[in-house]
């Protein structure tokens, strides 16, 4: 865990409260630390830092942890996909909702003590989770969010430590088929999302033995290479070359089609 989490990065408007934290943090593990107290300064620290732990407040004076997380997973920052850890003390239903969805791994609720900080410390080390990369969302895959909070027996299908290759898979395609749309409006985030996914899929088709799904994902990231240097993007033509995968896509899925 320690040499997953030496250079720490707390964006917080009060510096008692980090202060706080960065103790507890030292004396759990000899780690540096900074600390600013805007949202602005804190993505330019963790530009210049590239931290390997993020600790964000959710709200203060000029600091919006959401914000700053959704700024930080779109941005080209090293630290883009760091474990970003969200502190506050009104850990309301729709605070929870807002971080996850923008791209926080773990929601740490004031007042806390060591032990529960060690827990949220241990779930962005010790069990890290798929990294999702679409258009709409960018960050750790959602379904295992606060894995801190429990310690139990999983029993959901969805709760298993690696998602199955299948759903893999089509989680890929759908994230192909919703990006290509995005071409146009979001052109930076929809090339890294579809570009991501080659790579996913290429992947699957290793594991799976997929001899199809390999040849259609090389021959789309070959095009993808080629439109991202000459600047072209054209949501039409790209859906013409995609239609091969999007093909793979389940006959009863309700928007597999909506590409073509």
């Amino acid at each position: 865990m320690l040499p997953l989490m030496q250079r720490v990065l707390i964006v917080d408007p009060a510096n008692a409260s980090a202060r706080l934290l960065a103790d507890l943090m030292r004396n759990i593990a000899p780690v540096q630390i900074w600390h600013a107290t805007t949202t602005r300064k804190g993505l330019e620290a963790a530009r210049q830092v590239n931290p390997q732990l993020i600790f964000v407040e959710l709200a203060g004076a000029e600091v919006d942890g959401v914000e700053f997380t959704r700024l930080l997973r779109r941005s080209d920052a090293a630290c883009r996909m760091a474990p970003v850890i969200m502190v506050t003390a009104t850990a309301t239903a729709g605070a929870i909702i807002a971080a996850r969805d923008a791209g926080v791994h773990e929601f740490l609720r004031k007042p806390y003590n060591t032990k529960e900080l060690l827990r949220r410390l241990e779930a962005v080390t010790l069990h890290p989770r798929d990294w999702v990369e679409a258009v709409q969302y960018v960050g750790p895959d959602r379904r295992r969010f606060n894995s801190g909070d429990y310690s139990g027996p999983l029993k959901r299908r969805s709760d298993v430590a690696v998602t199955p290759d299948a759903e893999r898979i089509l989680q890929a395609l759908k994230i192909v088929r919703s990006a290509i749309p995005a071409i146009s409006t979001d052109p930076t985030q929809a090339m890294r999302a579809l570009l991501a996914q080659m790579i996913e899929l290429q992947r699957g088709a290793a594991v799976t033995k997929d001899a199809r799904l390999a040849r259609l994902a090389t021959d789309f990231q070959l095009y993808l290479a080629t439109i991202a240097q000459a600047k072209a993007f054209n949501p039409v033509e790209m859906a013409e070359r995609a239609q091969g995968l999007l093909a793979l896509l389940p006959k009863d899925d309700p928007g597999r089609d909506r590409a073509a």
